[in-house]
């Protein structure tokens, strides 16, 4: 299979053996339809030089790729809503293949200089050891709502997995929250890392302090590298950190995850396994993205809170081989590394420098107020968009479609507040975008129409027209993840 030069397989996960996944092979789908291919996150790790046909045998037949051993899939345990399960595991997915993103992509990512292992892994590839009574599959719909997530989310600035594949199946699945039979689909995305906080609590649950550790030094290596061997505090405040920032823009973002179970959370802080998630339409903090979420416990606002919650889970299991007090000192650190990720996500999305904690605080204050006293009108993404380069976008905001909205005494303290602070690369604003009078959106009517336009007539001009306006945002915002 012809990879580019720059593709350098390094299958690191697949050498921990058996106790930590099983060998699997993918499903024998009776179609493989090439949907959507991500050739610029291909580029990252060498595989942009596929043909159609090629990629289809690597993607959507699973061929290894070279220097690969075949899938796994993974094993771990979780919490979900907070209840412990441990049939958890790869049910519907593995991991495919390992490989190091190229010098050239490692350059271009905020404060990156070595370049990262990256993952492979899959969702609709068919059962595993690990499916209890599912199929094992994925729905084509679901697989253009996970494309749909994060696609927006890499343009705002989220640590995202981005989906490299989407390959129709040619399946009809059965499913009790959509129209069935709906048609079905395989995803491969491209990511950090799969390892789970759940990776770590089953080793923990089944007594093996052994596996712990082998997991603690093959996390540190290869996704800590700044962390001393041994330094098992170090790690968790290396995790604790990466995930504060991870949830700072999550908010910043207006995103709900929807299912933040201990099975969702990686060691390395990047989103992933994009399910029933919503974008905000407007402040409320307490909007919900899963149906089957009848508490509310991964609303909107309790996203740090359940992330805390989750990172408690791991360092009890980290508990098992290193002192307790030092990794409670470690995971306390992550509302103080919460707050101030929070200050530099806000004003990431308003393209402004930091003036120093106090001034930067008021801004966020300043910016939720405003956001709150609006109400529905004063939708989430707008208002970024409208203000973006602070005070040197008042002239547009104020002749744009929500002029009527900035005024009062809530818009008076979030000018004020805005001006204090200068604008980060002004020159982002001669982007074509900025001339728009609407931003790019998220919400759920405009994905339930994508999807329409794909069930009814089998037409996919709407999703790629939304996908090409998300890339030139993502190269407006320029933003660093």
């Amino acid at each position: 299979m012809p990879v580019s030069p720059a593709y350098r397989p390094d299958p690191r996960f697949f050498d921990l053996g058996p106790d930590y996944s099983d060998a699997v092979k993918a499903a024998d789908f009776p179609q493989t339809i090439l949907r959507f291919r991500n050739d610029r996150a291909a580029a990252e790790v060498g595989l942009e030089t596929l043909t159609d046909a090629e990629w289809i045998a690597a993607f959507g037949r699973f061929d290894p790729l070279p220097g690969q051993p075949g899938p796994v899939a993974m094993r771990y345990h979780g919490h979900q809503f907070r209840q412990y399960n441990s049939d958890l595991g790869d049910g519907r997915g593995f991991l495919a293949a390992q490989m190091r993103e190229t010098p050239q992509a490692a350059a271009l990512r905020e404060r990156g200089d070595r370049p990262r292992l990256m993952d492979l892994g899959t969702k609709g590839s068919g059962r595993t050891p690990w499916s209890r009574d599912g199929d094992g599959r994925l729905t084509l719909k679901g697989g253009v709502r996970e494309v749909l997530a994060a696609a927006m989310l890499e343009a705002q600035g989220v640590p995202t997995s981005r989906a490299l594949s989407l390959i129709e199946t040619g399946e009809a699945l059965e499913r009790g929250d959509e129209p069935s039979p709906t048609r079905s689909a395989v995803l491969v995305r491209l990511s950090h890392s799969h390892v789970r906080f759940g990776t770590f609590q089953r080793a923990a649950y089944l007594n093996r302090p052994d596996q712990i550790e082998t997991l603690i030094e093959h996390v540190r290596s290869l996704y800590h590298p700044d962390v001393a061997p041994g330094d098992v505090p170090g790690l968790m405040r290396a995790i604790t950190a990466a995930s504060a920032r991870l949830t700072a823009r999550w908010i910043a973002a207006g995103f709900v995850h929807g299912v933040l179970n201990t099975d969702n959370l990686n060691v390395t802080g990047e989103s992933f396994d994009y399910g029933p998630w919503r974008f905000l339409p407007y402040y409320d903090p307490a909007f919900t993205a899963a149906y089957f979420d009848h508490g509310g416990l991964y609303a909107f606002a309790r996203q740090p809170e359940a992330v805390f919650w989750n990172l408690t889970q791991l360092a009890s299991c980290l508990a098992v081989v290193s002192e307790p007090k030092l990794l409670a000192d470690a995971l306390n650190g992550f509302g103080p590394a919460y707050i101030r990720e929070l200050r530099a996500a806000f004003l990431m999305r308003l393209g402004v420098h930091s003036l120093g904690e106090a001034a930067d605080q008021r801004l966020v204050d300043a910016t939720l107020a405003l956001l709150r006293e609006g109400g529905e009108a004063m939708r989430w993404e707008p208002l970024f968009f409208d203000w973006f380069g602070g005070f040197a976008s008042s002239a547009r905001a104020l002749s744009g479609p929500r002029a009527k909205l900035y005024q009062g005494e809530a818009f008076d303290a979030f000018r004020f507040a805005l001006m204090e602070h200068e604008p980060d690369r002004i020159e982002r604003l001669e982007h074509p975008m900025f001339a728009a009078r609407e931003p790019e959106e998220m919400l759920i009517d405009e994905v339930e129409t994508i999807w329409s336009a794909i069930a009814a007539d089998d037409d996919w001009s709407p999703l790629n027209a939304k996908l090409a306006r998300l890339e030139a945002t993502r190269t407006a915002w320029r933003f660093d993840t």
